[in-house]
């Protein structure tokens, strides 16, 4: 290949992905701009209690001994009638969590709850496989759905079940609340994942039911019509990607069912405190999300729905290829600089689309607090460096996706804590450090070089935007080091105490 040649694909390369960083960026804003034209209030439909129909509780959990307490609690004390609510541990656990919810399941029966354990000794089809073997011994009409990290308000069903009553709303197929936050000022870390999640559901779930696009079931925090989940031609629970939740809500609405989701509910839950479990699920749904648009992409893209539609759920399934795009941008740059083509250009168009982001999550934030949006959106800088840093990670689970390599469900470990003086370092579920680590070290330094490397070249314009790909790496070392070294170090929660708390929990209170 000539050096015009490799000039060329390079730029094309270049090109392509700043393209598409850019057509991210403007949906994005186009998001924001729908919804704020677009002031939906919820509907508040109500029901007498005796119309209620039967709803059968699942919590899927696996080894979670320092939350479950806390969600079978929540679940019990749910206010619904009790002839009618039914509630499933799903417990896939191989450690003492098996016995703290026996302990707390005869707790909460001795009372007059209906609780059952449905406990696997494996794991097949993980999280997808415990539903999906449940549902034939559920007793309800309804499915709700919470993992071990939320804590359900009492009001939850009463709020959700009358979305799904009457002759137009039978089509209904889940309903989706939006997920608060238990830890939110607990670090930055969890402070700035707090400000990305408001973001998608304030802001992009909002829109894209204002817009009538599809959007997906979140996992967690949500209530299923059963007969959608057994509809033949959906497909039930699907364990062949590792978001089992956006496959089947995007198969649901393939075939015909609807959406609802419920800005104003809120079922909080609590935010992973180390970044190695927050990469871990970030991972997780980027591996699941790409495998759901290789898996459904064709039948969107050749669905009923409107071209508006269908381009929308493409990039909604898509998200997660924003991270090789920014990766592949890292990687060229150098190379651009060294052929004497000033790499900024392609960019400069990007300015407009960048807005979209950063707008998206002042919306999100002002919307739910206009007293202290300023102050929450301020962490937008640390969010946008972790992103940065992320695309190392995200860009193998995309990687992974596309080649079809399979992988078992890396469960995001929960520690229970909610305000400072609680600590995770000592618990056992605590993650230690990966090889990714090394790479991401290793991309901090080709960023690092790729500054000197403009500046050499008097390319400035390049080096606001390598600055933050050396930020963001260099924050991803320093922070998973620096937390791995803590690792042991018994705060005033250490492993031996979170033992004790949830064994004496499990007693009863």
């Amino acid at each position: 290949m000539g050096a015009g040649a490799l000039v060329l694909l390079v730029q094309i390369l270049y090109a392509l992905a700043a393209l598409g960083l850019g057509l991210y960026g403007l949906h994005a804003l186009w998001l924001t701009l729908h919804l704020l034209g677009h002031r939906q209030p919820n509907a508040s439909p109500s029901a007498p209690s005796a119309q209620f129909p039967s709803v059968t509780v699942q919590l899927p959990v696996y080894n979670e001994r320092h939350v479950i307490i806390r969600l079978i609690d929540a679940c019990a004390a749910l206010d619904y009638p009790t002839d009618r609510l039914q509630i499933q541990v799903l417990d896939d656990s191989t450690d003492e969590t098996t016995a703290i919810i026996q302990r707390r399941v005869d707790f909460w029966l001795a009372r007059g709850i209906d609780i059952q354990i449905i406990h696997r000794a494996d794991r097949v089809g993980y999280k997808a496989g415990a539903l999906a073997d449940a549902l034939p011994s559920a007793a309800g009409e309804f499915i709700a759905i919470f993992d071990a990290d939320f804590e359900p308000p009492s009001d939850f069903l009463f709020n959700v079940i009358p979305h799904f009553l009457g002759d137009h709303a039978a089509q209904i197929g889940f309903v989706q609340a939006r997920w608060g936050h238990l830890n939110r000022d607990y670090s930055v870390l969890t402070r700035c994942q707090a400000l990305a999640l408001d973001g998608h559901f304030v802001v992009e779930q909002s829109a894209r039911q204002a817009a009538g696009y599809p959007f997906g079931f979140n996992g967690s925090g949500g209530v299923w019509r059963r007969a959608c989940i057994e509809d033949p031609s959906v497909g039930g629970w699907q364990a062949d990607t590792l978001c089992e939740d956006l496959d089947l809500s995007y198969r649901a609405q393939l075939a015909g069912w609807r959406p609802l989701f419920l800005p104003d509910l809120v079922a909080p839950a609590e935010i992973p405190p180390q970044l190695l479990a927050f990469k871990r699920q970030q991972f997780r749904w980027a591996k699941g999300s790409v495998q759901t648009l290789k898996k459904l992409g064709g039948a969107v893209l050749h669905s009923g729905w409107p071209l508006p539609a269908r381009l929308a759920a493409l990039f909604h399934l898509g998200n997660y290829l924003l991270h090789p795009m920014l990766l592949l941008l890292l990687l060229i740059t150098p190379l651009l600089l060294l052929l004497g083509v000033d790499p900024f250009r392609p960019l400069a168009w990007l300015s407009v689309a960048s807005v979209g982001p950063p707008l998206l999550y002042a919306v999100a934030q002002h919307r739910l607090s206009p007293r202290l949006w300023l102050r929450r959106w301020a962490y937008l800088p640390v969010l946008t460096l972790l992103g940065m840093g992320l695309c190392l990670n995200n860009s193998v689970a995309v990687w992974q996706g596309l080649a079809g390599l399979s992988g078992p469900f890396l469960r995001t470990p929960k520690f229970s804590v909610q305000d400072r003086a609680d600590s995770w370092r000592g618990s056992g579920y605590a993650l230690t450090l990966n090889p990714l680590v090394l790479g991401e070290a290793l991309l901090a330094l080709y960023a690092l070089g790729s500054v000197i490397l403009a500046v050499a070249y008097d390319q400035w314009w390049s080096i606001p935007f390598l600055l933050l790909y050396t930020a963001g790496f260099a924050l991803m070392v320093t922070m998973d080091v620096g937390q791995a070294l803590g690792l042991g170090r018994k705060g005033r929660r250490g492993s031996t105490l979170f033992r004790v708390v949830d064994l004496v929990k499990s007693q009863g209170r």
